[in-house]
C-alpha cells in the first residue's frame, strides 16, 4: 500500500532530548554473529525494521528460536547449526540480509535459495559472489544479482583484496572464515569500512585480528567457538544524521540525541559537518559491547561552507550522503562529493535519485559520475520554495531527506510512498512531533 505525506512548510525550531533508532547495521550483525554462537543471547535496543526483521525471520527458518521479550528487547536461542529451508529466504528489501547471510550459509551444508524484492533484486552481488566461490563456494546467481542459489560446499580460507572498501563484502567473507578451521581467511580493503563485524565478533570472543598490511587496512580470521554474551544494540548514527542536519539547518533549533554509536568507521558524518562549521558537540562518550557510545548536541549553525568530502572518508558516510547533499544546498559556497560511485548501487541509484529530487525543491546540484557538485546558498535565504512532490524510489533515504527539505520550504510539499522510511527509522514522524512541540 503506498503511503503519502505532505508535509506543513517551513518549521519552526527543534528543541529537546529525544533517543534514535537502534543501529540497523549492529541489529543485523547481533542476530547473525549471535546465530554462531551456542547458548542463549539476550539482545536489548534491537531494531524492530522491515529490514532487521527480514533477517530475524530468515535466522527462524534455519531453526534458530528467537522471541520477543518486550518491544525491542528480544532473546535467541542459538545451536551453531542451521535446518536445511523448505521455502526461500526472502530478504525483502535488505542488501546487508543477503550478502552476509550468503557468507554465512556458504559454510554450511545445505542448500538454499536467498531472494529479495524487485528492488534488491537489481542490486550487484557479483561483490561477494566472486570472492566466495574462490573460497569453495558453489553460488548459482541471475547475471550476478539475486535470487542466489547457494548449494553445499566445502571452503577454504583466501586473503582477499577487495577493490572497495565495502563492509558486506568483508563482513560477508568473515563470516565465512569464521567456520572454516583449516585455514585462515583474510580481507584486504584500500580505505578502512565500517568494522561492527569485527567488533562484535571479537565481542563474542573471536580471535579476529584487524592491522595495516601493505597500505591496505586487513582483517584475518580463523574458526574460534563463540561465547554466547548479552548484547546492547547502538543508536544509529546514520538515523541521527536527519535530525542533525535538520537541527543544523532549522532557525534557533537545539536538540540532543541520546545513546547514538560513535564508531570510528561511522562518524565521518560529524567529521564534515564540523568542518562545514556546524555547531556539534560529543557528550558522555563511553565504550559499551566493544562500540563507542554517546550524545551529541546540534544547535542551528547558520555559517555553514562549502567542503570536498572524497577519499577516505566516503566509506564511514556513504549512507548519510543524501542528508549531507541538502545539508550542502544551506552552505556558502560549492561543497564537492567525489569517490562515492557505490552510491548507484544503494536501495535507488541515490547519485540519479538525489539529483532529481533536491532539483525540484530549487537546488543547485550537478551530478558527476561518482559524486555530485553543489552550489549552496550564498547570499540567498536558504528556503526551498517547496509544493512539490517528492518520489522515494523504494529508498528510505531519499524518504527522509525529502522530509527534511520539507521542513525548510515555504509551502507544502507531497512524499510518496514514505512507508519505506520503516526499513531503518520507525517513528520517524513522531519524533519530529515531539522535537518540534516543545
Amino acid at each position: 500500500m503506498r503511503e503519502s505525506i505532505t508535509t506543513k512548510g517551513f518549521s519552526g525550531p527543534l528543541k529537546g532530548e529525544t533517543l534514535v533508532p537502534p543501529d540497523k547495521s549492529v541489529s543485523h550483525r547481533s542476530l547473525i554473529i549471535g546465530s554462531l554462537t551456542k547458548g542463549n543471547i539476550k539482545i536489548s535496543n534491537f531494531l524492530k525494521s522491515a529490514d532487521c526483521l527480514a533477517t530475524l525471520e530468515i535466522l527462524k527458518t534455519l531453526g534458530c528460536k528467537i522471541h520477543f521479550l518486550d518491544e525491542n528487547t528480544l532473546e535467541l536461542d542459538a545451536r551453531n547449526t542451521y535446518i536445511a529451508p523448505k521455502k526461500d529466504l526472502y530478504c525483502g528489501n535488505s542488501g546487508t540480509t543477503m550478502r552476509l547471510l550468503a557468507g554465512l550459509l556458504s559454510a554450511q551444508n545445505l542448500k538454499c535459495t536467498l531472494s529479495g524484492d524487485i528492488s534488491l533484486s537489481k542490486r550487484p552481488m557479483k561483490r561477494i559472489i566472486e570472492p566466495l566461490t574462490r573460497m569453495g563456494a558453489r553460488i548459482k546467481s541471475n547475471d550476478g544479482k539475486a535470487p542466489l542459489v547457494i548449494e553445499q560446499a566445502e571452503l577454504n580460507g583466501i586473503e582477499y583484496t577487495s577493490p572497495i572498501a565495502s563492509a558486506q563484502v568483508k563482513s560477508a567473507l568473515l563470516l565465512a572464515g569464521a567456520q572454516i578451521s583449516k585455514s585462515a581467511t583474510t580481507v584486504l580493503e584500500p580505505h578502512l569500512s565500517r568494522d561492527h563485524s569485527e567488533r562484535m565478533l571479537k565481542f563474542f570472543g573471536s580471535n579476529v585480528q584487524t592491522y595495516r598490511k601493505d597500505g591496505f587496512f586487513a582483517s584475518t580470521i580463523s574458526h574460534t567457538p563463540l561465547i554466547p554474551k548479552d548484547l546492547h544494540v547502538t543508536g544509529d548514527i546514520s538515523s541521527a544524521a536527519f535530525i542533525m542536519v535538520a537541527a543544523s539547518i532549522i532557525k534557533n533549533s537545539d536538540v540532543i540525541l541520546r545513546g547514538v554509536g560513535l564508531n570510528p568507521t561511522r562518524v565521518g558524518i560529524i567529521e564534515v559537518m564540523q568542518k562545514m562549521n556546524a555547531e556539534i558537540e560529543i557528550l558522555n562518550k563511553t565504550l559499551r559491547c566493544n562500540e563507542e557510545i554517546g550524545d551529541i548536541r546540534v544547535k542551528y549553525s547558520p555559517d555553514l561552507k562549502g567542503v570536498e568530502i572524497s577519499g577516505e572518508i566516503i566509506p564511514r558516510l556513504i549512507d548519510e550522503i543524501p542528508i549531507i547533499a541538502l545539508l550542502s544546498t544551506q552552505a556558502e559556497g560549492i561543497t564537492t562529493i567525489k569517490d562515492a560511485g557505490d552510491l548507484k548501487n544503494k536501495e535507488s541509484d541515490r547519485i540519479a535519485s538525489v539529483t532529481r529530487e533536491l532539483r525540484k525543491f530549487g537546488a543547485n546540484i550537478e551530478p558527476t559520475d561518482d559524486g555530485f557538485i553543489i552550489e549552496g546558498k550564498n547570499s540567498q535565504k536558504g528556503l526551498f520554495m517547496g509544493d512539490t512532490e517528492v518520489e522515494c524510489y523504494h529508498d528510505h533515504r531519499i524518504a527522509m531527506m525529502g522530509y527534511i527539505a520539507g521542513l525548510i520550504s515555504e509551502k507544502p510539499c507531497k512524499i510518496n510512498d514514505f512507508e519505506w522510511v520503516e526499513t531503518s527509522f520507525p517513528g520517524f514522524l513522531k519524533v519530529f512531533d515531539t522535537l518540534t512541540s516543545k
